[in-house]
């Protein structure tokens, strides 16, 4: 095993240090499906979720007036009528006590017809995303975590989906922006955050390789399905695994890696699968967060120049 890199980032609050970033495992899925249509199955596949992490793992919700209140029985009301709501839902779950960015829930769900993101040239995406602190996976082992994320696959018809590191942060904040960009441009294979502009631009396109690559209609269909991706990927290590006839799992290797441009790891699997998914992979219009365009371009082309 290559251990993750130990990231974190402090902000001081009042005489005390806040966490504001940290290396985690993130685990997300892009449905191209109406909400309405998809919220039953979310529901489901967060409750696979807490079951192996811990049913109180998370104990907090984003209130969407400015705040968090916490999970108690009122609390998962809340959250079950933002799912039960007909066009969309924007549902923020983690976890309290000493670390509050370890364990998080996001879900996205978005109405695919809706009028006005459509004059504004968006293309709405319905997405969910689960976190893991680092310390799980070194603690529990890959396999415990491939099971998991396939259990929660099994319930979503996604179109793609990916897990691996993955920063974790409480927004782009003065404290934190040097040690994202800093590691960035070290260790290409820790994924950036960004679900929000994701969610209204991805489409059927993919984010880009990961430790787990999740592959469905369409792009899966104009690789060949799952035999075709398999003849195109030949590193060691490397298996592709069909879940059915319109979906597929590429894993690369057996734990997640970050890579390190200083040490002349630059990922070498990662940058087979790249090029295979060049052609459909997603490119980011506009801002993201405190990035620069030049920063941003660069990032999304890490397994490629």
């Amino acid at each position: 095993m290559k251990r993750a890199p130990k990231i974190r980032a402090h902000q001081d609050v009042e005489g005390e240090p806040f966490l504001v970033l940290r290396d985690s495992v993130s685990i997300s899925f892009y449905l191209q499906c109406e909400h309405s249509l998809i919220s039953h199955r979310v529901r489901h596949a967060l409750e696979v979720y807490r079951r192996a992490v811990g049913m109180d793992a998370l104990d907090e919700f984003d209130t969407q007036k400015g705040e968090w209140d916490v999970l108690d029985e009122k609390g998962w009301g809340q959250v079950d009528e933002w799912l039960s709501r007909p066009h969309s839902a924007r549902i923020h779950l983690r976890g309290r006590g000493g670390d509050e960015l370890a364990f998080g829930f996001t879900y996205l769900g978005k109405s695919l017809e809706d009028p006005l993101a459509r004059s504004w040239g968006l293309v709405p995406t319905s997405a969910v995303e689960f976190w893991l602190p680092t310390e799980f996976l070194e603690a529990q082992g890959p396999e415990r975590v491939r099971a998991l994320v396939l259990e929660l696959a099994e319930g979503l018809p996604f179109n793609s989906g990916e897990v691996g590191l993955a920063f974790r942060m409480r927004g782009w904040l003065q404290s934190n922006i040097q040690p994202v960009r800093a590691a960035a441009l070290r260790h290409p294979g820790i994924g950036l955050s960004g679900m929000d502009e994701l969610t209204d631009q991805l489409g059927a396109l993919i984010r880009g390789p990961a430790w787990l690559t999740f592959l469905g209609s369409p792009v899966l269909d104009k690789l060949g399905g799952s035999a075709g991706l398999r003849d195109r990927l030949t590193f060691p290590g490397t298996t592709v695994r069909e879940l059915d006839g319109s979906r597929a799992m590429v894993s690369l290797g057996e734990w997640p890696e970050a890579g390190d441009l200083e040490a002349g790891d630059r990922l070498a699997h990662y940058r087979e699968l790249a090029r295979v998914l060049e052609p459909w992979l997603y490119r980011h219009e506009g801002p993201w967060g405190s990035l620069t365009p030049e920063e941003i371009r660069r990032w999304e082309r890490r397994f490629l120049d």
